[in-house]
């Protein structure tokens, strides 16, 4: 036990002793209180001052009457190489003048020569006391290393770090301001510190108004507070992004830390974007509109030009086919021959008014989109052999020619993929009115749409049927369906929804496979 102690108690002491029999004589005290002191002895101001810069020293023991070297000399040597160490005096009486004015000088203790019981205890408290200084004199260190790192990166940050409180009387009050308040709010550290009402004033009232409210729902439930506002400053506006955590006080309070940040530049890009958006919408939407007003050109000059020559051509040959013989002449029975081309005929006066109604339906036109919708769905399954069910409300949809043709041409997008990717059997469309919109529901029971699928680079399908929703104040959604395949809805306003009543929804889809 006495071991163990002797090596945690060991100390590294600096004698400054003339003679060598006194400085043993202090080592002998010390060992008898248990250490195994390490030492050293110096008997001049050059010895002392090479010593103290050598190594790391627990205590200085000092003679006060050394020749040449007074303890006073000795201590101010200790001080001015700015070491704090235990500095003890060892006097010939207690009461030497010399020695008093040591202790005075900042000496830790002073002791007799016959007197060295308490030297061991007081060497141990010093140098405890000692480390103890040491210690608090790093964590300040550490300290302030730490503000002066806080303050650089808040200083570099761009925007204000900020402490909030919310006083008992409910106004605001700044702990802790970054410099960035100069360059947000125009004002220094100072004024803001000083008046923080000055930072309300700054914020739009409407925007205020929010600030204070979200303020008071973060300290309720302790969340994190995400605001954004504009703010005027020097006559300037400016949007803010103010984000803070809350931590609960130990005095009971809420205190705020965060940032302020200037999302003008933000703000700008993103009206900016938006109005690039609506841009690309009214080219993408005019782009349509030139496109559709083509189709009808087209299919108009098809119907009326080609369409009337392929009548005509059918007309001569219906006449020229009845004066032909009905016997062979050389082999050949030119009677059927000529059948054959009248049958050619027929087949491209057929694929005439099917481009022509694929350009432009005139059914849309002339019977509205119900009707529409219910033929695109028979010629889809005459084509594809795919089942295609059409339900419509039964108390008449009337739409304008913008809306009917854009539903009419999601219609048949919507179809194009089915035949092309969805492998399905069925294929169910739904015209309705729903709380004041106009309703179209597409499903089918094929093999669904992925996530990936959507988002492909060259989805340019679906990218049209998004923008023609848009166009029309719409919404468009696209999922996979309860039971396989995919469902489309488009909703879009119903001009005439103050006049129907909304139709009671549809069985669900297990009824409709």
């Amino acid at each position: 036990m006495a071991s163990a102690k002797s090596k945690d108690s060991r100390l590294r002491l600096l004698l400054v002793f003339a003679a060598e029999d006194d400085a043993a004589l202090l080592l002998a005290r010390i060992r008898e209180a248990g250490h195994e002191p390490q030492s050293t002895r110096v008997a001049s101001a050059e010895t002392l001052r090479s010593a103290l810069l050598s190594q790391a020293w627990d205590a200085i023991l000092c003679e006060h009457r050394l020749p040449g070297l007074s303890a006073l000399a000795a201590l101010k040597l200790m001080q001015s190489l700015d070491f704090d160490l235990p500095f003890i005096v060892i006097s010939d009486s207690i009461d030497d003048k010399a020695a008093a004015r040591a202790m005075r000088a900042g000496a830790h203790d002073c002791f007799a020569r016959n007197s060295l019981e308490r030297l061991a205890p007081a060497i141990e408290r010093e140098v405890r006391d000692a480390r103890h200084r040491a210690d608090h004199r790093a964590a300040l260190e550490m300290l302030k290393e730490s503000e002066a790192r806080f303050r650089v990166l808040a200083a570099n940050l761009p925007g204000m770090v900020f402490q909030l409180q919310v006083e008992p009387d409910n106004s605001l009050r700044f702990v802790y301001v970054s410099e960035g308040c100069h360059k947000l709010f125009g004002l220094k550290q100072h004024e803001l510190l000083a008046t923080p009402q000055r930072f309300l004033a700054a914020i739009d009232t409407t925007d205020r108004a929010i600030f204070e409210q979200m303020l008071k729902e973060s300290a309720i439930g302790f969340a994190t507070l995400n605001w954004e506002g504009r703010i005027f400053s020097n006559g300037q506006a400016k949007w803010i992004n103010l984000r803070s955590t809350p931590q609960r006080l130990d005095a009971g309070g809420i205190q705020w830390q965060g940032i302020v940040t200037d999302i003008t530049r933000s703000k700008e890009i993103e009206v900016q974007l938006r109005g690039s958006r609506e841009q690309l919408s009214e080219l993408s939407f005019h782009l349509e509109s030139a496109k559709e007003e083509e189709r009808e050109r087209i299919a108009r000059d098809i119907h009326d030009e080609l369409g009337s020559t392929l009548v005509a051509i059918k007309i001569d040959l219906a006449l020229l086919g009845a004066k032909l013989p009905a016997e062979p002449v050389g082999g050949t029975l030119l009677r059927d021959k000529a059948h054959m081309i009248e049958a050619l005929v027929d087949r491209a006066m057929n694929t005439v008014s099917r481009v022509a109604r694929e350009l432009r339906p005139g059914i849309l036109k002339e019977f509205g989109l119900p009707a529409a919708i219910e033929y695109q769905a028979e010629d889809f399954s005459q084509r594809t052999g795919i089942v295609c069910r059409v339900k419509c409300d039964e108390d008449g949809i009337e739409l304008d020619e913008k809306t009917s043709l854009a539903l009419f041409r999601v219609l048949q997008e919507a179809l194009t993929n089915v035949a092309k990717h969805a492998h399905a059997s069925l294929v169910v469309v739904r015209l309705r009115r729903e709380k004041g919109r106009i309703a179209l529901e597409i499903r089918d029971n094929g093999r669904g749409i992925s996530e990936a699928d959507m988002n492909k680079p060259k989805s340019f399908g679906l990218r049209g049927i998004r923008e023609r929703a848009s166009s029309l104040n719409g919404e468009f959604t696209i999922t996979s369906a309860e039971q396989g395949g995919s469902h489309i809805i488009l909703l879009v306003p119903d001009a005439n929804q103050g006049n129907t009543a909304a139709p009671a929804e549809e069985e669900p889809q297990r009824n409709l496979f």
